[in-house]
């Protein structure tokens, strides 16, 4: 008994990890042992005991691994793989992230493409000869790229939430801290690669949503407004009033959650202004004059399906909708914020106010106390109290202007909301004074909103021209920036 007590006493520390065992030998007055190396997963899979900070055991490990194999087995049905998955999912999650982020490194390190085979198909490309012979090389090469991971996240896709779980685990790896993502990268990349053909066009289900619709559908629409916040029941009732619209588009293996919606209103002309189509006590708009189709809110409700573009057929989807339902419809509008103006103000107004007319210039000076971007941001506390020919309302006007219609970064427009409608084939069409006097409003856009036209015609020369550098912008958006 005494000759285990002592052997016990002699080599317990080595199973200690060394955080643990640091603070111990600082006490004794010794330096503290060096961080061992991380081992491979590899190596993990084949010790016996744990070590230093990992999450699980190789035990553990190596049941995941079991599971996983199980999962991609080829000899399998995709049904069967498919139960495995399931089991996968639910030990998923229950696991908190750190383990979470052991089975993500499995599937990486584990079942990758034969990186040989990759080598030997790429080489064969390479120094194909003739076209037949490039041809059949790049077959190769795509069946090379095929990897185990491919074949086991189809199998996750199997069970009726699997594609829920999916956009869940890649929303996941979005939200990593940076230092943390290369090393998940290649999850990643499968994953928006799987989605893109998943959640194609042909696959999706538009569908308008009413105050009819089932509570649960409608309760996500309160969940995922990422533009206007639906303040109450009240509100989202107005939202869905019958001079309004609302459509989503849907995955038939996730059909409870839209994936994008847009909110529409119907109105006589163009609006200029977000307090009228979300006053709750307004009467509906009389729809036999309704002209236009106000676009006034869009809303992606999956971080997972990030890099997957669903706008433009979602406006294509409800344009071709609502022009068979009312055929008076002529115009297609959107009442945007613009999320990145004052900051970019705050950071390069400056530069962009020397551009100004001299004339303007002084006058903006003489009433702003000063010439730079932090005296027009200060001057624009209460901006609805200042008269069209205030300099400093020219002044932010003239500034708005050229950060959407002039500034771009790698040939596409700055503002996230211009990507995105000028992407679709808009062109920024107006802007609008004290649109959004909302807090939100105020400290992003100083109360500015724009209207991006959907001009049916020319959605496809607009394209050519942003393809060019070329921001698309109206007369009146053009004469502002000179």
């Amino acid at each position: 008994m005494g000759l285990a007590t002592d052997w016990i006493a002699r080599n317990v520390s080595r199973f200690r990890s060394t955080d643990a065992a640091a603070p111990a030998a600082k006490k004794e007055g010794v330096d503290a042992p060096k961080a061992a190396v991380p081992r491979s997963m590899a190596q993990r899979l084949q010790a016996t005991l744990r070590r230093g900070e990992e999450v699980l055991s190789p035990r553990e490990l190596r049941k995941l691994m079991e599971d996983l194999q199980a999962a991609a087995d080829a000899s399998l049905s995709d049904v069967e793989g498919g139960r495995h998955a399931q089991q996968l999912m639910h030990w998923h999650a229950q696991a908190e992230l750190p383990a979470r982020k052991e089975l993500w490194t499995l599937i990486i390190d584990q079942f990758g493409p034969d990186a040989e085979a990759l080598l030997a198909a790429r080489k064969r490309y390479d120094t194909a000869a003739s076209d037949a012979e490039r041809g059949h090389a790049e077959m190769d090469l795509r069946r090379a790229l095929m990897s185990p991971r491919t074949r086991l996240l189809q199998r996750f896709a199997q069970p009726q939430a699997g594609m829920g779980f999916l956009v869940d685990l890649r929303a996941q790896l979005l939200a990593l801290p940076k230092a943390e993502q290369p090393r998940f990268a290649a999850l990643d990349a499968e994953l928006e690669h799987l989605f893109s053909s998943w959640f194609d066009v042909a696959l999706l289900e538009l569908r308008r949503l009413s105050w009819d619709s089932p509570a649960s559908l409608i309760e996500k629409l309160i969940e995922y407004e990422a533009v206007h916040d639906i303040r109450s029941w009240a509100d989202l009732k107005n939202r869905l009033d019958s001079d309004r619209r609302c459509y989503g588009l849907f995955h038939p293996r996730m059909p409870s959650v839209p994936l994008i919606f847009v909110e529409v209103a119907l109105v006589d002309k163009m609006s200029d202004s977000i307090a009228p189509l979300l006053d709750e006590a307004a009467a509906a708009a009389d729809l036999e004059r309704a002209t236009t189709a106000i676009f006034y809110s869009i809303s992606n409700t999956q971080t997972g399906l990030r890099g997957v573009s669903f706008g433009d057929s979602l406006i294509k989807h409800v344009v071709q909708t609502l022009t068979r339902e009312f055929p008076r419809l002529r115009h297609f509008a959107t009442l945007s914020p613009i999320p990145g103006l004052r900051a970019w103000i705050a950071r390069h107004g400056d530069a962009v106010l020397e551009k100004m007319d001299e004339r303007l210039r002084k006058a903006f000076a003489q009433e702003a106390g000063g010439m730079g971007a932090e005296h027009l941001l200060a001057a624009l506390e209460a901006p609805q109290s200042l008269p069209p020919d205030a300099p400093v309302r020219r002044a932010l006007l003239f500034c708005a202007a050229h950060y959407l219609g002039r500034e771009t970064t790698k040939g596409r427009p700055l503002d996230p909301v211009a990507r995105f409608h000028l992407g679709n084939g808009a062109r920024v069409e107006r802007l609008n004074w004290a649109a959004d006097l909302s807090p939100k409003g105020l400290k992003q856009s100083l109360g500015l909103m724009v209207n991006y036209l959907y001009d049916l015609k020319r959605l496809d020369k607009h394209r050519g021209l942003l393809a060019q550098g070329r921001i698309p912008v109206s007369p009146d958006i053009d004469a502002l920036c000179k």
